[in-house]
């Protein structure tokens, strides 16, 4: 098996292969499983002394990666690089440390997980882009807030690149669009790291959030880019978002 790196410091990329084996073992059987399996190293930008590497997951039981997630933060060393993982889940709610059962309003055959990340109940699914960010705040000298003001400017300024104006709310982390959730988040911070990350509708099924109080709030409306432009394809987001937010924890 063969996975691809791909390194970007100019116009031009240039390709490695670099051997499964190779890579760091708390991720290695995660993406063993995932076919055409690619880990795409992208460094736009070089900062802190440390390159920014992207892994694209594809979709992925929410479980598995989770625990992935949690093994690489154990395991990290002072000089181990940030990650972002971008991937899709099969439908799944989760639940934040701050979750309530209340807010779970129907039973159904979509599995509930609790989660040790921040913030109440919220639902992912096929369609939906997930990027966790696995990133050492210690060494970039931010704190927990920062890192999520950083990830809500990120989120906006993508949706200004498709001329949709969105808002934050006070008390209610995340991006809205007239009122309408479309983007969550949820940090989880140990040794100093975060893991978890953002979730952001890009072309979903919508439906499953009216199961739920999303995010905690009674009757809050979402929404996905598909309904708000015509160009909403997951790999291109994923791509012009990540660049995005690498950008803006390179001037943090």
């Amino acid at each position: 098996t063969r996975i691809e790196l791909v390194a970007k410091k100019a116009p031009k990329a240039t390709i490695f292969h670099t051997p499964l084996e190779s890579l760091q073992p708390v991720y290695r059987n995660l993406i063993q499983s995932i076919k055409n399996s690619k880990i795409i190293l992208w460094s736009p930008i070089y900062f802190k002394g440390l390159y920014m590497k992207i892994v694209n997951l594809g979709l992925q039981d929410y479980r598995t990666t989770w625990e992935a997630m949690k093994a690489f933060t154990a395991k990290r060393q002072v000089d181990s690089e940030d990650e972002l993982w971008i991937v899709e889940h099969p439908a799944v709610f989760t639940q934040g440390i701050s979750g309530k059962a209340e807010n779970l309003l129907q039973n159904s055959n979509i599995p509930v997980v609790q989660s040790d990340r921040g913030g109440q109940i919220t639902y992912h699914g096929p369609g939906q882009l997930l990027v966790y960010c696995l990133i050492d705040l210690k060494r970039l000298s931010i704190g927990v807030k920062k890192m999520v003001s950083l990830i809500e400017t990120a989120i906006m300024d993508l949706l200004k690149l498709y001329d949709i104006e969105s808002q934050l709310k006070d008390g209610a982390p995340g991006v809205y669009v007239q009122g309408a959730k479309i983007a969550a988040l949820g940090l989880k911070v140990k040794n100093g790291a975060t893991y978890h990350g953002l979730s952001l509708n890009v072309d979903m099924d919508l439906s499953p959030f009216s199961q739920i109080n999303p995010c905690g709030y009674q009757g809050l409306a979402v929404t996905q880019l598909s309904n708000l432009t015509d160009n909403s394809q997951l790999e291109t987001v994923a791509n012009k978002l990540t660049e995005i937010l690498i950008n803006h924890v390179a001037r943090s």
